[in-house]
């Protein structure tokens, strides 16, 4: 009983923590969204990401991840690392390398404006155990709830943890694995939290959020 009751507090901080934190990012972010082009991003991305991300952002190639809706400020930050080799992907680095800063920012924030398009779990078996480990994590394993940092409803928080809701669940698997298996560097706090799933764990998470809305 202590067990849950701690748990249930853990959670209830975490989703207040969650939505004051989300108030204090959108003022800056509406900010650097008025200075984007968003005409020229449109024309960036469709030259240089479309043929992988489909043209409005909603990928429909499983490994490669939906980005329309995302925030900016997480985007933007991923370009910055696949550029930079923090974060190491031999097609992104390629592709980020020829986008200027301008170009990132303007590609970032058109993608912001698109509607991302729902998604749906693929193994309905796993959902159950999906959703205990995202709404509430694994207390008995100190692993923390997923909706304390990316929202109950998978939005994330701007310039911090990105939007899931929707996420092909290949895609999930495959960057929780690699954060687990210390083949994706370029987040501590995700590397501690995947080090302590194993793969049923990982799958059953990536199918709930694929389906998450």
């Amino acid at each position: 009983m202590k067990l849950i009751v701690a748990t249930l507090i853990a959670a209830s901080l975490a989703m207040t923590a969650f939505s004051s934190s989300a108030q204090e990012h959108a003022k800056p972010a509406q900010t650097q969204a008025a200075q984007a082009d968003l005409a020229k991003g449109e024309a960036s991305f469709a030259a240089v990401c479309a043929a992988c991300h489909a043209p409005d952002g909603n990928s429909m190639i499983p490994v490669n991840p939906k980005l329309a809706q995302q925030h900016p400020e997480y985007l933007l930050k991923q370009l910055d690392e696949f550029k930079s080799g923090k974060r190491a992907n031999a097609i992104m680095t390629g592709m980020a390398a020829v986008l200027s800063e301008a170009d990132a920012k303007n590609v970032a924030y058109w993608l912001a404006s698109k509607k991302s398009q729902p998604g749906a779990a693929a193994d309905k078996t796993s959902v159950l155990l999906g959703e205990r480990i995202y709404r509430g994590g694994l207390a008995d394993r100190q692993i923390p709830a997923c909706a304390g940092c990316h929202g109950p409803s998978g939005s994330g928080i701007p310039s911090q943890y990105p939007r899931l809701s929707g996420q092909h669940a290949e895609y999930a698997v495959a960057q929780l694995t690699a954060f687990r298996d210390g083949v994706r560097l370029n987040s501590l706090q995700m590397t501690q939290v995947a080090a302590k799933l194993n793969d049923r764990e990982i799958k059953a998470v990536a199918d709930y959020v694929a389906g998450l809305h």
